[in-house]
């Protein structure tokens, strides 16, 4: 067991998230879990997340339309992409979880009824193939793989030592490669080789690992611990609605066999020959989910010419000598993606430094081509016998240079050479690549580096010194685009490799969208017309012949190399016309993405995507022959792939909990309906397909399962990763355009980027992992859900960062502190003096509690306004799917108004208002519901003392901000910030020696000078304002424009300032007669006994109204001795000048 014991010690799952932050005092944050598992399970008691359509009691059947009826019960129906049970989720799912997640809780708090199930995906080969692994390895090494020796699966080098996780006292250290720690010095690498290795790693016992050799266990095993996960992070899920995927739920399979008919009947399903990616192993189609590299390469297909020998070079010659009948025909096999380009042919490239091989494709005919495309045209018929190749001779590409032969089409009739090319890659077409040095860059710069250095590669110059013939005309670069656009972009050598790129792609856009023929049978025709008529030309002549493969590396999980193969075989006719599809249901699909009606995707850049994605999706094959899932119902010799019935399964959570209690539909449901009597017929009535059905299931079962569909559909959210876009999320637009009336199409499709763990890449292997398991251990549920909201919202790739995730516990847990004080120790009040009284007492250590009741003051209404308008904003957040906005704005943002309200109440001396404190109390825990559920709910009924759950509260109902103290907290925030900056500033210059304005240790006077009037340079702009302001928006660069030079300097922030008050709803003749829309003087009154307070050994704050010319002023208020309102005061320092309503001035002075 040497081999199982090494790989179980050096694969321990915990070393997957070694690299993560490792916790220490975890008080608070078992605290908080506590809290987290007993409201968990209450919920799940009763049944807080099960939701069910109005019942036939309500609305008899047929009494109400569907529209109707949602309209009196508002509805929110969501899913995410179901995930693949062969592992348990990580936080990468957990980050599109959430996206749903808090969607389904502000669909709850806007008051509709949500619906938000889960299922699992068990379709396809990565179950089956990964059990059949473990079959031959049980076979090999044994039930407990004892007999698998260290030696097959240890690297024998040494290692570097790991360095130590971080802990919450330090920064991340670096990511080592991750090794079995043999010992404190050096390492055994251990290779991940075996199907049994890679379950020890996940965490399978070795002693239970032989039971996933049976594929029915993964589905047994592995849905219970999504469940518990999911619970464990709060999801608001009805699980009641929960299924397996494949023919292991019988009630499904009848869904997916229902979905296969339909579409074959409606023209949806084709059969017929295709190119797809295939599996030479599996012997079938390897598509996206089947592959463990190579997700969303497609096939790519080519023009493969046939330019036959007509003279070797001296080195293949020889070498060739009595290997080929002498009356052999060779051919060298240039794929090209360019047809209509194959008149200027000049010469054709090999790679020196490649590997090609003649392969045999008749009696007499043979192909110099590259292994990897013989390899591809093996399972294309290019050769005698499916999936053979054979190989007569191989040959260096350095060994065929010069090699004469003809060229089809080129006006070259004498014949062109095989020259050499350094970036010929064999990995990317045949390994041969024709040359039409006048509209491709790269080999006009090939050609032209060969010219000047023929000696250099061992040609002779005439082979290369070929007249380049104009082939297309081009409006932007002439008639012979490669020469203009390689001078243009200076490109001096075939190694230029970027700006090569950028030429390649200039050039064909522009030859193909507009160029137009010059030469050959379609003189004068546009490119687009052109390019099938040459191709279909050649391929008749037997000039050419139809080539394709992979536009990528793809490897299926069952470890094979994938080819390009031509097979009969059912598939759905995606696409457009011009791609073979149905440009009819494309047509409709794309007219329903730009329908401003339509889907809505919630960014341009999604739009964007899915417009891509359809431009080049096009037949997918829909069948195989292995794996999981249902049999085809017409064809049952093939099981419906993965992603093809993955596509409307929304629809069948609507009653998925009427026909089963249990995920494998074991035990039938509410409805009472055997699997069997889900026919194609009472689906279609079920879904609203047809208006009456003639069956044996009772019509009350009938009616019931129609109820739940009608209401709940169309879905209103589908969330997933931005990965999904190019297969499975358009194919679940095409299948509902195509099987549901437009009244029920989905309405949005959210995608999120992918997401980083602490700014890099998820790994298993250096550490760098963490399962959503772990994370809610680590920071138990609500601190998880933080970090996620906070991770990120656009469709950039997101970072979980865990020492967020950290801090908030902290702060959740001392927030919760607080708020149990407010409420629990409350101490009130009805007047400044009782404030000061206990504040000199010392009885009270927190004052914060010590809350006042009676009229609201000054500062009351500004914190009152304030947690309005955060209101507004995070609730606006919420509803645009910005849940890291709504985080800021109704978390973050929200606290700080707390602590400015707290700090400029202590300061003057009046304390909190007890309206407001409850009011900011119940606001944070509504606003926080969709997010952290679990704090809120215990704010609201353990601190709150509310009597029903936060899960049915509703967003509160708040007015808007009024623009006047919206306005004046402005004010007071920015006056404040000038001040006490101005302060911190002498301190810093103080504490490096230098001089000071006055002596910042010691008492102090601060007098701010406020002025009646403003300065006559304004005016101006306030008439160019007035002209450029369209009532609702201010056109800053026209008054730019008209401003003289010299004043925009100091005009432009003073019309900053105008356009955020005019925009920001203050009544605009307000804005232009400039009266500020608070009383500055009255504000600053308020403002001056905090200022003494905050600032250090403030004694006196004097107010001073300024005259004309800044020379004398009043003084009109302030705070501490000698400060007396009417007071004249002369010889004002400069900064008085300064002062304008609106913008007060300020100075400081010793006593």
């Amino acid at each position: 067991m040497a081999a199982a014991q090494v790989t179980a010690d050096a694969l321990d799952p915990s070393n997957s998230s070694k690299k993560t932050l490792k916790l220490e005092n975890t008080e608070k944050r078992d605290t908080l879990i506590a809290e987290e598992k007993r409201y968990q399970q209450k919920w799940a008691q009763d049944g807080v997340f099960q939701a069910d359509a109005p019942s036939v009691k309500d609305f008899p059947f047929g009494s109400i339309s569907s529209a109707d009826m949602r309209e009196r019960y508002p509805k929110f129906f969501g899913t995410m992409a179901y995930p693949y049970m062969n592992g348990t989720l990580h936080v990468g799912h957990s980050f599109s979880v959430s996206k749903i997640e808090f969607a389904a809780g502000v669909a709850r708090m806007q008051g509709r009824r949500v619906l938000y199930p889960q299922g699992y995906h068990c379709t396809g080969m990565p179950i089956k193939a990964c059990a059949d692994k473990l079959v031959r390895e049980i076979e090999m090494f044994g039930k407990n793989f004892e007999r698998c020796p260290e030696t097959a699966i240890v690297n024998g080098e040494q290692e570097p030592s790991e360095s130590p996780a971080p802990t919450q006292e330090q920064t991340k250290a670096d990511v080592t490669k991750f090794s079995a720690k043999k010992t404190k010095a050096a390492a055994k690498s251990v290779k991940l080789k075996y199907q049994f290795q890679i379950m020890l790693a996940v965490g399978i016992p070795l002693e239970d690992i032989h039971k996933f050799s049976n594929p029915a266990h993964w589905l047994q095993f592995f849905p219970p611990l999504c469940k518990r996960d999911l619970t464990n992070l709060g999801c608001r899920i009805d699980w009641r609605r929960s299924f397996v995927t494949t023919d292991a739920n019988p009630y499904y399979d009848s869904f997916v066999r229902w979905q296969m008919n339909r579409l074959k009947e409606l023209g949806k399903i084709k059969f017929g020959k295709r190119y797809t990616v295939y599996s030479p192993k599996d012997g079938q189609p390897c598509l996206d989910h089947d592959r463990s590299e190579g997700e969303g390469v497609t096939v790519q297909e080519y023009t493969a010419m046939k330019l036959q020998v007509k003279e070797w070079s001296s080195s293949a010659s020889s070498k060739l000598s009595g290997c080929l009948p002498d009356d052999a025909k060779v051919y060298f096999v240039p794929a090209t993606l360019r047809p209509e380009t194959m008149y200027g042919q000049t010469c054709c490239f090999v790679g020196p430094k490649i590997r090609y091989g003649i392969f045999k494709v008749e009696e007499h005919n043979f192909y110099f081509l590259s292994e990897r495309a013989a390899r591809n045209m093996a399972f294309q018929s290019t050769f005698p016998k499916w999936g053979e190749f054979s190989k007569v001779l191989e040959l260096d590409g350095s060994e065929v240079v010069g090699t004469l032969v003809s060229a089809p089409l080129s006006v070259h009739k004498q014949g062109v050479r095989i020259l050499p090319m350094e970036s010929v890659k064999a990995t990317k077409g045949t390994g041969v690549v024709t040359s039409v040095p006048s509209d491709s860059p790269d080999d006009y710069a090939t050609t032209m580096d060969l010219a000047k250095k023929a000696e250099y590669y061992g040609i002779q110059k005439d082979w290369v010194d070929l007249d380049i013939l104009p082939i297309i005309q081009t409006p932007s670069y002439g008639d012979l685009t490669a020469k203009h656009l390689v001078e243009t972009l200076k490109i001096n050598s075939p190694k230029d490799a970027k700006p090569l790129a950028e030429a390649k792609d200039l050039a064909y856009k522009e030859g193909f969208y507009k160029g137009t023929m010059l030469i050959g049978d379609f003189k004068g025709q546009p490119v687009t017309d052109a390019k099938p008529k040459v191709r279909k030309q050649l391929i008749d002549s037997g000039d050419a012949f139809e080539y394709a493969e992979p536009d990528g590396f793809v490897l299926s999980r069952s470890g094979d190399d994938c080819v390009a193969a031509h097979l009969d075989q059912w598939y759905l006719n995606y696409g457009t016309y011009e791609n073979g599809g149905d440009g009819a249901w494309h047509k409709q699909l794309i007219e329903y993405l730009n329908d401003k009606n339509g889907l809505h995707t919630y960014s341009t850049e999604a739009k964007n995507a899915f417009e891509q994605t359809l431009s080049w999706l096009s037949q997918w094959a829909c069948a195989r022959s292995y794996g999981l899932g249902s049999k085809l119902p017409w064809d049952q010799q093939f099981l419906v792939e993965s992603l093809s019935d993955s596509t409307v399964y929304m629809s069948y959570y609507t009653i998925a909990h009427l026909l089963h209690e249990d995920i494998f539909g074991k035990e039938m449901g509410p409805a009472q309906v055997r699997p069997e009597q889900m026919t194609d017929e009472v689906w279609d009535f079920v879904f609203t397909r047809t208006k009456d059905i003639k069956c044996d299931i009772p019509k009350s079962s009938l009616v019931l399962m129609q109820r739940e569909f009608e209401y709940w559909y169309p879905l209103d959210l589908r969330t997933s990763g931005k990965d999904l876009i190019q297969n499975h999320l358009s194919f679940f637009l095409y299948i509902h355009l195509a099987l549901f009336p437009q009244e029920v199409w989905p309405r949005s499709v959210r995608v999120n980027g992918h997401l980083l763990l602490n700014g890099e890449k998820m790994s298993k292997s250096t550490g760098n992992f963490l399962t959503l398991s772990d994370a809610t251990e680590k920071f138990g549920a609500d601190a998880t859900r933080v970090a996620l909201a906070d991770a990120g919202d656009g469709m950039d790739d997101a970072n979980f960062d865990e020492s967020v995730a950290n801090s908030v516990i902290l702060r959740l847990f001392e927030l919760r502190k607080w708020c149990e004080d407010m409420i629990k120790d409350a101490k009130f009040i009805s007047n400044e003096n009782e404030y000061l009284e206990l504040q000199g007492s010392g009885k009270v250590k927190n004052l914060d509690v010590v809350q006042r009741k009676g009229a609201k003051v000054f500062w009351d209404e500004l914190f009152e306004n304030e947690l309005n308008g955060l209101a507004r904003e995070t609730q606006t957040a919420y509803e645009e799917t910005m849940y890291k906005t709504a985080l800021k704005i109704g978390f973050y943002d929200l606290t700080s108004a707390r602590d400015f309200y707290r700090e400029a109440t202590k300061a003057a001396g009046i304390g909190m208002h007890h309206d407001l404190t409850k009011y900011y109390l119940e606001l944070q825990a509504l606003l926080l519901t969709p997010i952290a559920p679990h704090w809120a709910e215990y704010m609201w009924l353990d601190v709150l003392k509310k009597s029903e759950t936060i899960q049915a509260a509703k967003f509160p109902n708040v007015p808007g901000k009024k623009p006047n103290l919206t306005a004046a907290r402005e004010y007071v925030r920015s006056t404040s910030s000038s001040i006490t900056s101005a302060e911190g500033s002498q301190q810093k210059k103080q504490a490096k020696g230098k001089q000071t304005m006055f002596d910042p240790r010691k008492d102090k006077k601060v007098t701010i000078f406020t002025a009646q009037n403003y300065p006559a340079w304004q005016d101006k702009c306030i008439d160019l304002v007035r002209e450029a302001f369209n009532g609702m928006t201010l056109d800053v660069k026209l008054v730019s424009q008209k401003l003289e030079k010299s004043e925009t300097k100091r005009a432009m922030p003073f019309v900053q300032g105008l356009k955020k008050r005019l925009e920001g709803g203050e009544n605009h003749e307000d804005v232009f007669e400039r009266r500020l829309p608070f009383d500055e003087v009255q504000v600053l009154k308020e403002m001056a006994p905090g200022l003494r307070q905050t600032l250090m050994k403030c004694k006196v704050v004097e107010i001073v109204n300024v005259e004309e010319g800044g020379k004398k002023g009043t003084t009109i208020g302030g705070s501490g001795q000698g400060v007396k309102e009417g007071d004249s005061r002369r010889d004002l320092p400069q900064a008085a000048a300064g002062a304008m309503p609106g913008s007060p001035s300020f100075h400081f002075e010793n006593l």
